[in-house]
């Protein structure tokens, strides 16, 4: 285990779910929920701010990173330019037969087709860089390019083409098979650069000085004002990443076939480029799921315009026009709506530093769909995440958070730029909408692809000023079942939940309660009782030849036998994608709406569930509402067994009774506005009145299967430290009332 690993899972042992005390600095700006006693989620939710090494700055380095991909900016003297993460596909050529990420889906393909010698230190990610900093200084003009992945600096090469502004195009030196505009090649592998000139080849002297930071994953080269002075002029900067041959000292071309000493996937291309990643790609589109593209040159990790660019060996399109005389003057300037600028609003893709890290770079032979854990296919610290912010300002309490997750074998740029997302970002009062990876196209939400979606919501919460209460979850297909799952283990963290082709379990099974391969233990059917307080939203489709709707009907019926608030609406057009391919989400966010969060109920029922647990990751699910540290009596064997256990307790104290449930009710639609016309839909549904009201009583009213011990906040629960106990039990049962020194142990 790595030192920083360590250090950790000891810091979130430390926050362990449901302690007392004090929110942590990161979420003294509000933006995360503050309550009395447990706090709503998991641990990871609240820990602090983890620190990546790449974001950091070495000696001469001051600027902080942009952290918004496919953007430049002006800071502190330094002109950044920040690259999207795992986009090291390289060209659109043709795919490796070897290629472990064959098995991908539709909603998560590169454009570009290479592939990494299987040898150690490329890591399926050696040629990845995050970022390229340019800064004059009083001798010298430096550079400095910074990798996802550095554990052998002589395996990877950056080469820089400077100048060019007349448009003459030359090639690439070392063998790249590439050309762009240049008067100058600055080229960089390992300790050693070397700077040419573009039309003759020739070096020029002196040659520069290579400063190599693996701890940062950074490469620093200094070029001395003697070989070239840029002075106050604007200069154009062009720059590309691949592999390098040490043995030839030339760059590593791709071949049809990865091996254990070449990369792969160069297709029929007579002579592959060697860059596997181009920098100042600034109108990289998104991918929309109607784009007759998807399927020939898909864009789910914004690489299209390098793969199909570098499959013509054409880098011309991609540069920056740096402006030294603004560099010299120290002038920070984000260049906000202007070509290559740090946007504001709408959708982009950020840059989170995760607190894991099992290995450095990606590792795309793994496969998750398991609901004992999942390290996922993107194993290093930094990981990428999707978000939506609206363009109007929020409100004075701050925007609302909606949760959209991703769909089974899709990555997080699944809803960028579609009416999925933008139209819960811009429902009113306003909702910044956020896509976590989770590490993996197949996590299923559990164990590190579990914990990357708070690790993005406390990100998120860092960074903009939220509302806390006006958070919801909501997901398409897998992000379907993530809502069922975050909803049931954590209720108190959502007003709403909707769901789109959602299974109730991980996998697919005719039945809600036996899917596979997750098993009855990854099945939420059990676990809905806990969300007596959030209501749901359903849309399936009856023809899914992929969630049966025979599961999903009977999901809606658990709904209904609980007497919960449900709206099941039932589409018949097809197929598992339909819907998606539509694009119409209006109902979704009127459903939605400003609804906030229900702190504090007079009524908590809570399923608890451990094989759902990852404690190594902060994601312990053990508490909700004025309940805390709810522990099984029999945690059973295997997960098999699926081992639960359910408490109920009311609060007399309110003085009020539950809400009266509606009788079932049915009723017909169309839905309008999308891809496809007018969609028609049934639905079953049903509602709340009001609440009844009774005379208030210190007094809490306990039902317990195979629960041993329950905190219960006093304060929360409107009750004294001597509060009334009735019980019913079968088994033996301690409750304690938090800061009274009160147990009460029943047989």
């Amino acid at each position: 285990m790595s030192r920083r690993r360590g250090r950790a899972l000891a810091a979130l042992a430390l926050l362990g779910a449901g302690c007392l005390g004090p929110v942590p600095a990161r979420a003294a700006n509000g933006s995360l929920p503050h309550v009395h006693g447990s706090r709503p989620g998991p641990a990871i939710l609240y820990a602090r701010v983890a620190k990546a090494p790449q974001l950091t700055n070495g000696k001469g380095w001051h600027a902080r990173p942009i952290l918004i991909s496919g953007a430049s900016a002006y800071r502190h003297g330094e002109f950044l330019y920040q690259d999207y993460l795992y986009d090291d596909h390289g060209a659109n050529a043709g795919r490796d037969p070897n290629d472990p990420r064959s098995s991908s889906g539709t909603f998560s393909e590169p454009n570009g087709t290479y592939t990494y010698p299987t040898a150690r230190g490329y890591h399926d990610n050696a040629a990845d860089f995050v970022e390229l900093r340019v800064e004059p200084r009083h001798n010298a003009t430096a550079f400095r390019i910074t990798y996802n992945t550095l554990t052998d600096p002589a395996l990877v090469a950056t080469s820089i083409a400077i100048g060019g502004r007349d448009g003459e195009e030359h090639d690439f030196p070392h063998g790249a098979n590439a050309k762009a505009p240049a008067d100058l090649f600055l080229t960089v592998h390992g300790h050693k650069a070397d700077l040419l000139d573009a039309a003759s080849g020739d070096a020029v002297g002196p040659a520069p000085k290579v400063r190599v930071d693996e701890k940062r994953r950074q490469v620093e080269v200094e070029v001395s004002h003697h070989a070239w002075n840029p002075k106050h002029r604007t200069v154009r900067l062009a720059a590309a990443t691949g592999l390098w041959d040490t043995g030839n000292d030339r760059y590593l071309i791709p071949t049809q076939s990865r091996s254990n000493s070449r990369p792969g996937g160069a297709g029929d291309l007579s002579s592959p480029p060697a860059f596997f990643n181009v920098a100042f790609r600034y109108d990289e589109p998104f991918q929309y799921p109607t784009d007759p593209n998807t399927l020939t040159s898909p864009a789910w990790w914004r690489d299209r315009d390098q793969g199909e660019q570098l499959a013509k060996g054409d880098l011309s399109s991609f540069h920056a026009d740096v402006d030294f005389g603004k560099l010299e003057s120290g002038k920070n300037d984000d260049m906000h709506g202007k070509r290559g600028g740090v946007p504001t609003s709408g959708p982009m893709d950020r840059i989170l530093a995760s607190h894991f890290e099992p290995q450095q770079g990606a590792d795309y032979t793994s496969r998750c769909q398991s609901a004992q854990g999942c390290k996922g296919w993107l194993r290093g610290q930094l990981q990428p995440y999707a978000i939506y912010v609206p363009k109007d300002k929020p409100k004075r309490h701050g925007y609302g958070l909606t949760l959209l997750l991703h769909s089974l074998d899709a990555n997080y740029n699944q809803y960028s730029s579609t009416r999925n997302q933008s139209e819960l970002g811009d429902r009113a009062p306003g909702s910044i909408v956020i896509t976590p990876e989770g590490r993996a196209p197949d996590g299923w939400y559990y164990d590190q692809a579990g914990a990357d979606t708070f690790e993005v919501w406390a990100d998120v919460a860092s960074r903009y000023r939220l509302d806390p209460d006006l958070t919801v979850v909501t997901g398409y297909s897998m992000g379907g079942y993530g809502t069922f799952k975050f909803a049931s283990q954590f209720p108190d963290l959502f007003a709403k939940a909707q769901t789109t082709v959602g299974p109730p379990g991980l996998g697919i099974g005719a039945s809600a309660q036996s899917p596979e391969p997750g098993g009855p233990a990854s099945s939420t059917y059990f676990m809905l009782p806990s969300v007596r307080n959030v209501p749901f939203l359903m849309w399936v489709e009856m023809s899914d030849e992929l969630v049966p709707f025979s599961s999903t009907q009977e999901q809606a019926d658990r709904f209904d036998s609980l007497g919960y608030r449900y709206d099941f609406w039932r589409f018949d057009l097809g197929d598992h994608l339909a819907l998606a391919l539509n694009d119409e989400y209006g109902p979704v966010a009127d459903f939605l709406g400003d609804s906030r969060v229900h702190r504090n109920p007079a009524h908590v029922t809570y399923v608890r569930n451990p094989t759902m647990d990852f404690p190594h990751d902060g994601t312990t699910a053990d508490h909700a509402y004025w309940l805390s540290k709810i522990e099984l009596r029999d945690a059973g064997a295997p997960s098999a067994s699926a081992p639960r256990g359910t408490i109920d307790v009311r609060s007399l104290a309110f003085g009020q009774g539950d809400p009266v449930p509606s009788a079932t009710q049915t009723g017909a639609g169309a839905l309008t506005g999308g891809n496809l016309g007018a969609v028609p839909y049934t639905r079953q549904f049903k509602r709340w009145g009001g609440a009844v009201s009774s005379r208030k009583r210190d007094e809490l009213v306990v039902w317990a299967q195979n629960i041993r011990s329950v905190n219960v906040d006093p304060k929360r629960a409107r009750v004294s430290c001597h509060a009334k106990l009735s019980v019913q039990t079968d088994g033996p049962l301690a409750i304690r009332l938090a800061g009274c020194g009160r147990v009460a142990r029943f047989p």
